[in-house]
């Protein structure tokens, strides 16, 4: 049984998704479903059953799990960037982790967990996934320190050689409808040029950046997922890894991409940043992907134009999920 923690959440059931491509239903759904509407993403995806993190938790830490397990993929989190409840952050993502990798390396079971490009902060240190310089990195908000000290834990623990780490950069994508402000600027900006025509981009407050040209690694949904896999095939590659295109674009090209896609006009309008987000705010990322290209991951990963085009005609404009498409 392969058991993928935030398995209703955005990457989770893609994940699921593909796993069903690949002709493998034996998975166990580890979530919590709350009020949104992310059981929408379960809608159509075959799974054996479906568990509360809760009650999941109890399985793992009494060690009365009632079904063998091959794998865990741990991408269940809080993974809001302006979550303020440190404790909830500690308890949701530091701990309940300990749990599962404890669990997972007494039982030899392959362990797959999702860190975080937030991990890196600013940049400073750069954006290689060299585990020797974990020490170095200082993130930005609580939710990349909830992640960073994951890992570090995994390395003080001498278990880099047991599991895996990964550190999504940012994906966007069909299915993460449910995410509320936590969503991409894709699908924010698709919304704003249905209603609007036009999108609403924050300005620089650095001197090096011109409004609209902060840069980030976007990757698509479908991208991270393969290389999420990849891990789950090669079990003898551990360690922490980028998931990113290795590609930094700025907010422009990835806004133009979506109003090329629609066949719009570009109509970009820049307003200001809240200022509770103005010093937490990564005004570039990109990720080194040599280490994951090493271990050998050699898929073409979608650029944002390519990235942006799927998801749109695809989903966005057919109001449509992963597992309701033919794809």
């Amino acid at each position: 049984m392969i058991v993928v923690t935030g398995g209703a959440g955005f990457i989770g059931s893609a994940v699921v998704w593909k796993l069903n491509k690949m002709g493998i239903d034996k998975i166990i759904i580890v979530d919590e479903l709350g009020m949104d509407e992310k059981w929408k993403n379960l809608n159509g995806l075959l799974y054996e059953d479906f568990l509360h993190k809760n009650t999941f938790l109890g399985y793992v830490q009494n060690e009365v799990v009632p079904f063998k397990i091959e794998a865990i993929i741990h991408l269940g989190a809080c993974s809001s960037t302006t979550e303020r409840n440190a404790d909830y952050l500690m308890e949701n993502n530091f701990q309940y982790s300990k749990s599962l990798a404890i669990y997972a390396i007494k039982n030899n079971i392959r362990f797959i967990y999702a860190s975080s490009a937030a991990t890196y902060g600013d940049g400073t240190n750069g954006y290689d996934d060299d585990e020797s310089t974990l020490e170095k990195l200082r993130p930005l908000n609580m939710y990349g320190y909830s992640k960073h000290i994951f890992d570090l834990w995994i390395k003080k623990n001498g278990l880099l050689n047991k599991v895996v780490g990964l550190k999504y950069f940012n994906v966007y994508g069909p299915n993460e409808y449910h995410k509320g402000e936590m969503r991409s600027v894709v699908h924010k900006a698709f919304e704003q040029i249905r209603d609007t025509g036009k999108v609403k981009l924050f300005k620089s407050y650095k001197q090096d950046y011109k409004d609209g040209e902060q840069k980030r690694d976007f990757i698509y949904v479908k991208d991270a997922v393969d290389m999420t896999l990849f891990f789950l095939e090669y079990r003898d590659k551990n360690g922490i890894y980028n998931v990113g295109t290795g590609r930094a674009q700025t907010w422009i090209e990835l806004v133009t991409a979506l109003f090329n896609s629609l066949n719009k006009p570009v109509n970009i309008e820049f307003v200001d940043m809240p200022t509770e987000i103005r010093n937490k705010y990564q005004y570039f990322t990109q990720a080194n992907l040599k280490k994951l290209r090493d271990a050998g991951y050699n898929k073409p990963i979608m650029n944002v134009q390519q990235g942006v085009d799927d998801y749109v005609k695809n989903y966005l404009l057919k109001n449509s999920y992963l597992a309701m498409s033919s794809d």
